[in-house]
């Protein structure tokens, strides 16, 4: 695999050109001219975006989707905060899956109050409305909504479906309350990187093990950070759209923007199949197109992976695993170590027997892993075998109801269950932390897609530790063949019998409710009594002061660890109930900060003296006003921040911002932000997302900031605010760099939030 340190040009689809100084020669000797600005507009990506920006420039995109696609556990809180800021129909197709809460297991009514709020809020407003079982959210979404050449948002980080032709992109909850009210998604235009394959993929290599390979190779460096992905290349045609949509799920992995991919006459086949055939059109890039940069891959040089805890970048070949176990499972101790200190005893060289690693569970799951081809190539490997009667376990999920059917009827569930291997319906369960978790200790393999800290379901602070290894469908079953010792796929000899997929779409016209964009006012909304609204946010203050509540030096802080997946997953419908889960697995005193901070705010909303609800606020004012005399309670606001390295890896979910909004937090103070949705959910819910360099803290857990004139500084686009941290009775100056905003994201953070910003512009 190469990654070229310059842009590049690509002819003809198949010649890749360095943009150097011998690119215009190389283009020349192929009747071709090296316009960078014109070859720029040759890609698919670019053709797409153009199609679906409304600002008539191309630098600033204001994006509309042609869809919308949101969970159970994120639907419920775009709505409300949608509803609360003016709306009335869904403008555009919106589609309301529960896949992810479908289990009803944990929290008494309040997974299926929140369905019910879901199918009411379908009819009300003219949506689309998926039960429980029928399809993990992406799956349905390639089935029934994609279409070449559209673009598709949705509240779910995994929201890929380029190898469809249809560029999608994850994002937190309030970009799609954007839409749903008629506005835009506004961005700069992203640089497009070429995902260039070639040659083919070895017998037992599955799209996990390439996806996991790109990983590998682009999460560290950042070379598509918030990028598009445009995979390219006479490689494509050796991969089914099966396997293409394997590999293009996982490249949210890599903090990519979105992805898309040329589609040919399989990608027509697959339309065709699924009954829409009118969805489909060619899609390539131009004779010439030029790239911001390029990954070359030859797909036959790539062999079995495995991604080791605790994240999809972690990877190593199976074969290199196994030659040196013991220094990779003692790198991975470390690792741990570094994460969860000793707050557990977590250890896995004790898994290796007679030199041979064991490991306790196995999992083929969800839209990465439940798709037709991957489940139908396990049956063949383990089809007579027997996984064994002692620890390991296996448990496999098709995505989808269409997908469980066929393979009743070709015979694959009947062979897995012979195994002893469990056939489940479809659920994002084991991706996420509600499904399968291991005993303490516990080392489970997934074709899923993060195996981030505690995402399988373990609990550190009540001293649980199990972790989670990414593995392609086919080496999972290779090693139930084996009975739990590690075994890579191409270690096996089988013969797989690609057995042709029927799609029967009678089921969703049975089971799925669609209003057709016929919305019916006349339907009562069902709230259960968990469902709250949105508490009342205060506007940006002329002057603020910030207490840090939380320091968090991991080199990556994830969305699960600002606030936890898995059983959290019940209260997101009752963003206070939430907002007590805020930090608990990295930092469980945090909540009880956050929320003796607020009480200052809370007591200035009143009109009371903030240092009478928090003492050493006193003090703070007292430094404040050796240099800024006229700074009283009149003009400030307190709230609380905390400070990462880089915060925001992973999910899309956007209660890892409002949930410390919530608890009076104002900002976030980082080196810089993992991905681009993270800092998005920080603004649509008023957050100030500050950067500072690497290096030496100007300011420490538990001291207090103060920003003065930060409205001013907001309104008049500065980039680098002044502050002070409050030490020893006087004010030490630091700068906060703020990167560039929107004059949209400008007058949100002004308001307060999202919801205040529409409440705001809606009354004039």
């Amino acid at each position: 695999m190469k990654l070229y340190d310059t842009g590049v040009y690509l002819a003809d689809g198949t010649q890749i050109i360095p943009d150097d100084s011998e690119a215009a020669a190389k283009l020349s000797a192929i009747g071709k001219k090296a316009d960078r600005k014109s070859a720029s507009e040759g890609t698919m990506a670019y053709g797409i975006l153009k199609a679906h920006n409304t600002s008539g420039n191309m630098q600033d995109l204001k994006i509309k989707f042609d869809k919308l696609t949101s969970h159970d556990i994120t639907y419920v809180g775009i709505i409300q905060t949608a509803r609360a800021s003016g709306l009335e129909k869904f403008p555009i197709p919106y589609v309301l899956t529960n896949c992810h809460n479908s289990l009803c297991a944990v929290g008494g009514t309040i997974n299926e109050d929140d369905h019910m709020f879901g199918l009411s809020c379908a009819k009300r407003y003219g949506g689309i409305y998926v039960p429980p079982h029928q399809a993990v959210i992406h799956q349905f979404a390639r089935e029934m909504l994609t279409r070449t050449g559209d673009m598709i948002l949705g509240s779910d980080s995994h929201t890929r479906y380029g190898c469809l032709g249809t560029m999608a992109m994850g994002e937190g909850g309030p970009e799609l309350v954007k839409q749903l009210l008629g506005k835009t998604y506004d961005i700069k235009m992203p640089g497009v990187i070429a995902i260039y394959l070639k040659g083919k993929p070895i017998k037992g290599v599955g799209p996990q093990d390439i996806a996991l390979s790109i990983i590998g190779k682009v999460f560290k460096n950042g070379y598509v950070k918030n990028k598009v992905m445009e995979f390219v290349g006479p490689g494509i045609r050796n991969l089914s759209v099966d396997y293409r949509i394997g590999v293009d799920v996982m490249t949210t992995e890599t903090t990519c923007l979105s992805s898309i991919w040329e589609c040919d006459e399989k990608t027509e086949e697959f339309y065709e199949i699924h009954g829409r055939k009118d969805a489909y059109k060619p899609l390539h890039p131009a004779d010439v197109a030029y790239y911001d940069g390029c990954v070359e891959i030859d797909l036959s040089e790539i062999r079995p992976m495995i991604a080791m805890p605790f994240h999809p970048s972690n990877t190593y070949t199976i074969a290199e695993l196994k030659e040196n176990l013991m220094d990779i499972l003692d790198e991975t101790e470390k690792r741990a170590k570094v994460s969860f200190g000793d707050d557990v005893d977590y250890h896995l060289k004790d898994k290796v027997h007679d030199g041979k690693f064991y490991v306790d569970q196995g999992i083929i799951a969800g839209c990465a892993g439940g798709g037709y081809e991957n489940i139908c190539d396990a049956a063949d490997i383990l089809r007579g075998k027997s996984i064994g009667s002692d620890d390991f376990t296996l448990s496999v999920y098709p995505a989808s109801t269409p997908i469980m059917m066929q393979l009743a009827k070709n015979g694959c569930i009947a062979d897995l269950l012979a195994t002893g291997a469990i056939v489940k319906t479809c659920f994002c369960g084991p991706c996420f932390g509600a499904g399968d978790t291991p005993a303490n200790n516990g080392f489970s393999i997934r074709h899923s897609t993060r195996n981030f800290p505690n995402r399988e379901g373990s609990k550190v602070q009540n001293g649980q530790i199990a972790s989670v290894a990414l593995m392609d469908a086919r080496s999972i079953a290779a090693t139930a063949a084996n009975r739990g010792f590690l075994t890579g796929a191409d270690e096996i000899d089988v013969d797989f019998s690609k057995p042709k997929y029927f799609f029967d779409g009678d089921i969703y016209k049975n089971r799925v409710f669609d209003s057709h964009g016929i919305a019916d006012p006349d339907t009562e909304i069902k709230f259960g009594p968990n469902i709250k609204d949105w508490p009342e946010m205060s506007p940006l203050p002329k002057n603020m002061i910030l207490k840090v509540v939380s320091e968090i030096h991991d080199p990556v802080t994830t969305t699960d660890e600002l606030i936890p997946s898995g059983e959290t997953s019940s209260y997101r419908s009752n963003p206070m109930a939430l907002a007590e889960f805020a930090l608990s697995r990295k930092d469980p005193a945090y909540v009880g900060r956050a929320k003796e901070v607020q009480k200052a705010q809370k007591a200035i909303e009143a009109d009371s003296c903030p240092g009478d609800a928090l003492p050493e606020i006193h003090d703070v004012m007292k430094a404040i006003h050796t240099k800024f005399a006229d700074v009283n309670r009149s003009n400030i606001g307190v709230g609380s921040t905390i400070f990462a390295v880089k915060p925001g890896d992973g999910s899309a979910r956007e209660q890892a911002a409002s949930c410390q909004k919530v608890l009076g937090g104002w900002a976030n103070i980082a080196n810089e932000y993992a991905t681009k949705r993270y800092r998005s959910n920080l603004i649509n819910w008023g957050m100030l997302p500050f950067t500072i360099p690497a290096g030496d803290l100007p300011f420490k857990n538990g001291d207090y900031i103060f920003i003065p004139d930060v409205f001013s500084d907001i309104r008049n686009k500065k980039t680098e605010i002044e502050a002070y941290v409050v030490k020893d009775g006087g004010l030490v100056p630091f700068t906060l760099n703020m990167g560039e905003l929107t004059d949209d994201e400008r007058e949100i953070i002004e308001d307060g939030c999202l919801i205040n910003y529409y409440r705001v512009h809606n009354a004039k």
